[in-house]
């Protein structure tokens, strides 16, 4: 079988058009398919419906840990960007490859696959297992089944390398997020009499309001950490919708938020005391014009923020790979404080930059392609050193 390159890879994974609402499947079985061409098994993970898949793979032995190299098949939609060039088609122009998901992160994975052949071939005295999963960029919802099948098994993994785009720098550390939608029901009436009903409206403002009071007191300096930009946890209102007619006092209103938690810092914290505030400050006032008024909270996606100490194994494996011990942090999040969470140490290296990412005309470029291939044969000779 033909040995393909990391570009050519990525031609192909960018066809694929894997937006989180769609299916990935024909993705996972051209992966199938070309790691079975190497003698390559692959277990797929399906989610409820049977339209996505994530999908796992080991090359070496199996009867030890090994490194994961992790990284998501679903990208951002394009809808309402101004692209100037065919989005599921990879253009090349100066040294740059364009498409949805060439930074955000099937440049990663397209250097993965390149890898394989080597691999196969190499005296891996450690195995390399290919974690690639569905549904990251709507709450990293998709590697959960996969890894609680991992978590099960006798031989963990040891480490995972996710391969988000860092331009190839060690990160060892992100956020967390909690997502959150509040349901305001008030009571409605005609507006030349809005003392007598409720404005769901204007109680959502108060609820916003208050989550902006909360932010501020985040932001303080004792809550900083200077290793993060912002250095602190941060509070936003994104999406709002309700109200029906201007002369209509509003019954319904919801309005979706998040928290972007430091390590450490605990995000339900701030929809507990959102619902607090409802209950005591709020409800009390609505229910007294409309017994059936209620503010609801209910979760949308969450992921565990993530903080590998730089004097670890994982850390120190990754300086190796890198060249560098100028460990770092993102302001995105990713699954490894999930794979932290099984037991499983995680670090963030990848091609490409965050910069480019959930962008019109988004692009990695060729240079980080081949030193990403360059770090993976790093990663390989490691491999082969006898324990």
């Amino acid at each position: 079988m033909n040995e393909p390159t990391s570009r050519a890879l990525l031609e192909r994974l960018i066809g694929f058009a894997t937006v989180s609402r769609d299916s990935n499947l024909e993705l996972i079985e051209f992966i199938r398919e070309y790691l079975a061409g190497f003698g390559v098994d692959s277990e797929l993970f399906h989610n409820a419906e049977g339209t996505k898949a994530n999908l796992f793979a080991t090359i070496g032995p199996k009867d030890r840990g090994g490194v994961v190299l992790s990284g998501h098949t679903d990208v951002v939609p394009v809808d309402g960007q101004a692209w100037t060039v065919a989005p599921f088609q990879l253009s090349e122009r100066d040294g740059r490859l364009y498409g949805r998901g060439t930074a955000d992160m099937k440049g990663f994975i397209a250097c993965v696959l390149a890898a394989v052949p080597s691999l196969v071939q190499r005296p891996l005295q450690v195995p390399v297992h290919l974690a690639f999963s569905y549904d990251e960029e709507v709450g990293c919802l998709g590697v959960r089944s996969m890894l609680a099948e991992l978590e099960k098994r006798p031989h963990k993994p040891t480490l995972c390398l996710i391969g988000e785009p860092t331009e190839l720098k060690p990160v060892l550390g992100h956020k967390g997020k909690l997502a959150m939608r509040c349901e305001v029901h008030g009571a409605a009436c005609h507006s030349a009499y809005a003392p007598y009903g409720v404005n769901a409206i204007e109680y959502a403002a108060r609820l916003i309001g208050h989550l902006g009071d909360i932010g501020a007191r985040l932001a303080q300096p004792e809550h900083h950490d200077a290793r993060f930009d912002p250095p602190f946890s941060t509070v936003q209102t994104g999406v709002i919708k309700g109200g029906r007619a201007l002369n209509i006092v509003p019954a319904e209103c919801e309005f979706d938020f998040e928290v972007r938690a430091l390590p450490g810092f605990d995000a339900q914290r701030v929809a507990d005391e959102l619902q607090r505030y409802a209950a005591e400050q709020l409800l009390p006032k609505m229910q007294t014009v409309s017994a059936a008024s209620d503010i609801r909270l209910q979760p949308l996606s969450a992921y565990p923020g993530l903080a590998t100490p730089p004097d670890s194994e994982a850390a120190r494996l990754l300086a190796r790979l890198c060249g560098s011990n100028d460990f770092g942090t993102v302001a995105f999040g990713t699954e490894g404080g999930l794979f932290e969470g099984a037991g499983i140490p995680t670090v963030v290296c990848g091609p490409g930059s965050m910069d480019q990412g959930h962008k019109p005309d988004e692009f990695v470029s060729l240079e980080q392609l081949r030193g990403c291939d360059a770090l993976l044969q790093r990663l390989a000779d490691y491999l082969c050193e006898p324990g």
